[in-house]
């Protein structure tokens, strides 16, 4: 039953914060989803710093863990598979750090105080994690985990995410649409975590 779960969570990782995320903003009078970050919901002195981590950092955390164990957990799998599982379990803990440690409510301050630096850490390495992971999985060897199709999923999943990363990070010179700019790479990301669930399922 677990193994199951944990096979899934990779697909309800995408619906939970997809869910979460648009939850956790009816509590924040006036967000705004497309100029504003996701972790803005989680932010000090926001009307949601105490619930958007219950509803999506820490569940999420979970999640991610869950799905990247069930990828080291894989009968005659491979390093790469093995490689990618423990890096979607550094996103899942890296998860909880951002949720736990807060960033500024001022996004663009000159100044962070020391959660948000270490929201901003573990940030980052959320993103590598889950940027590099699909690289791996696009060059490892064939597998009847990883068809063909995956593989070239997984070329595109990272030229998308990276492509949208770098429009974020204009936008944040503007400081327009970076809220638009992050949904679409990290969701991107979570789409090609989800395809990768459903193909272990059908396993």
């Amino acid at each position: 039953m677990l193994e199951s779960i944990a096979t899934l969570s990779g697909f309800i990782a995408t619906i939970w914060i997809s869910i979460g995320v648009y939850v956790a903003a009816k509590f924040y009078p006036n967000y705004d989803h497309a100029n504003q970050f996701c972790s803005e919901l989680g932010a000090a002195g926001s009307p949601t710093q105490k619930i958007s981590p219950i509803i999506n950092n820490y569940p999420l955390g979970v999640i991610f863990c869950l799905f990247g164990w069930a990828l080291t957990q894989l009968n005659h799998s491979n390093q790469a598979i093995t490689i990618s599982g423990l890096l979607i379990i550094i996103h899942g803990i890296g998860t909880w750090i951002a949720g736990y440690y807060p960033m500024d409510k001022d996004p663009y301050t000159k100044s962070p105080t020391l959660n948000c630096k270490i929201h901003s850490w573990a940030g980052f390495v959320m993103l590598l994690s889950l940027l590099i992971a699909p690289i791996v999985i696009a060059f490892s060897p064939s597998s009847i985990y990883v068809p063909f199709w995956f593989r070239i999923t997984s070329v595109v999943t990272v030229i998308l995410a990276v492509y949208y990363l770098v429009k974020m990070a204009k936008a944040v010179k503007k400081k327009r649409l970076t809220g638009y700019y992050q949904r679409i790479s990290y969701w991107v990301k979570l789409l090609w975590l989800s395809a990768f669930s459903l193909i272990l399922i059908q396993v």
